[in-house]
């Protein structure tokens, strides 16, 4: 009976699951169609023990029905170990899943970044490249610019056009408010300042902008630092005879000019390192009636001149404004004056007018009119028109405020074109 038993489940099995034993769970079913199986197994062990313990109540082998208990008990072990390893297998299944879609954000990102980095490295390519030559654009010019400026002539033009920049930046009028005097082929000839400023009052400003260059510019020339100070100090020494030379032509020693002549450099860079050099640059220099300025101070300067300049027009705009309002009252009271008069003439025609009626209408009109009803032709509508009223008396325009003689401004006339010309 035991071995019967056996053979029937073994037969069921193999008839549910013939291939259970040797193909794993998770590779050959779905989840839900092992769970029927196993179930339906479940419900076949059942029904075989079912039937197996009937038979033992009514007389069957015990040894029989332990082999069933004991087959019961395992059938319920294997059922619950399909049934963890299905749940296992759900959880890893949604990790898996997780994991997936975690992993395709990645590469989404990674991608998105690969893109970007390709996108930046282009533009910084480009951007170098362009900065390559801008670099090598601004050598260029620099070089030529260098290379004019070691000319005399071409340094005195350029500083020339430097500090006239300054001045129309200024708001200062060449021909107005200073006067420019232009290179000649020896920089160092002319006796006459580059720049005069012609101050408010009759004071002069003068202002020269040649500047010694040679040794700057091959101390720069250089990479050897000790070579580089011994060509600045070079340098410092040129401008200090400069410096010496333009305070004797005597510029600042005219009537009525500033005690010290301007001397102006064009790039900050030329005082800043003779002043590394000599600390004292500054002071010799106001010793001898010089002041040495740059772009930056220069502009300071010629902003404060300019602002000198305004105040003075405004303070002659405002005195020919009280000349002109002093004209313009008098001619108002002149006008003031007529006005009175005619009005007065209106009064006495207005008068004359009322006397006038009378005499009109009685040895004119009276008369026309009995000679038109006797028939005479003639148009009797218009002589039955009466004569107006005279007007009334014309307004008095004198103040009633001011008593009597203080009614009346003395009168000058003043042409007003003549005073302009003048």
């Amino acid at each position: 009976m035991s071995l019967r038993s056996a053979l029937w489940i073994s037969e069921i099995k193999g008839f549910v699951c013939p291939d259970c034993d040797d193909i794993p769970m998770s590779n050959s079913l779905p989840n839900s169609l092992i769970t029927a199986l196993l179930l339906l197994v479940g419900i076949s062990i059942g029904l075989i023990i079912g039937i197996h313990l009937g038979r033992a109540q009514s007389g069957g082998s015990s040894t029989d029905l332990a082999t069933l208990k004991a087959l019961l008990e395992k059938s319920e072990e294997r059922l619950k170990d399909a049934e963890g390893k299905n749940e296992s297998q759900a959880k890893i299944a949604t990790q898996m899943e997780e994991m997936r879609s975690t992993v395709e954000r990645m590469r989404v990102q990674a991608q998105d970044a690969s893109e970007k980095r390709i996108q930046s490295e282009t533009e910084l390519k480009g951007t170098i490249n362009e900065m390559r030559l801008a670099s090598s654009s601004l050598f260029d010019e620099t070089r030529k610019i260098a290379g004019a400026l070691s000319n005399s002539q071409s340094r005195g033009k350029f500083g020339e056009a430097q500090l006239e920049l300054l001045l129309e930046q200024a708001g200062l009028r060449e021909g107005i408010e200073y006067d420019a005097q232009r290179s000649t082929t020896d920089s160092d000839s002319s006796g006459i300042p580059d720049v005069t400023v012609k101050m408010p009052g009759g004071a002069r400003l003068f202002i020269d902008s040649k500047f010694p260059f040679d040794r700057f510019l091959d101390a720069f020339a250089t990479e050897v630092q000790d070579e580089r100070d011994e060509y600045l100090l070079l340098h410092t020494k040129d401008l200090l005879k400069h410096i010496e030379a333009l305070s004797k032509r005597g510029y600042h020693k005219s009537q009525g000019s500033p005690d010290s002549v301007i001397l102006f450099l064009p790039f900050e860079t030329l005082l800043a390192e003779a002043l590394r050099i000599d600390p004292q640059l500054l002071e010799k220099a106001f010793k001898v009636g010089v002041t040495i300025s740059t772009p930056t101070s220069m502009m300071a300067l010629l902003r404060a001149v300019g602002h000198i300049f305004s105040r003075n027009k405004l303070a002659e705009s405002a005195d020919d404004i009280t000349k002109i309002a002093g004209t313009f009252l008098k001619n108002l009271t002149l006008l003031h004056t007529k006005i009175i008069a005619v009005g007065k003439a209106v009064n006495g025609v207005s008068k004359a007018y009322d006397d006038l009626i009378p005499t009109a209408q009685k040895t004119v009109l009276s008369p026309a009119i009995r000679i038109n009803k006797l028939g005479v032709a003639g148009d009797r509508e218009k002589l039955g028109i009466d004569y107006p009223d005279a007007p009334s008396d014309v307004r008095d325009l004198s103040n009633p405020d001011i008593e009597g003689e203080d009614d009346y401004i003395d009168v000058e006339i003043i042409d007003v074109a003549e005073k302009e010309e003048e």
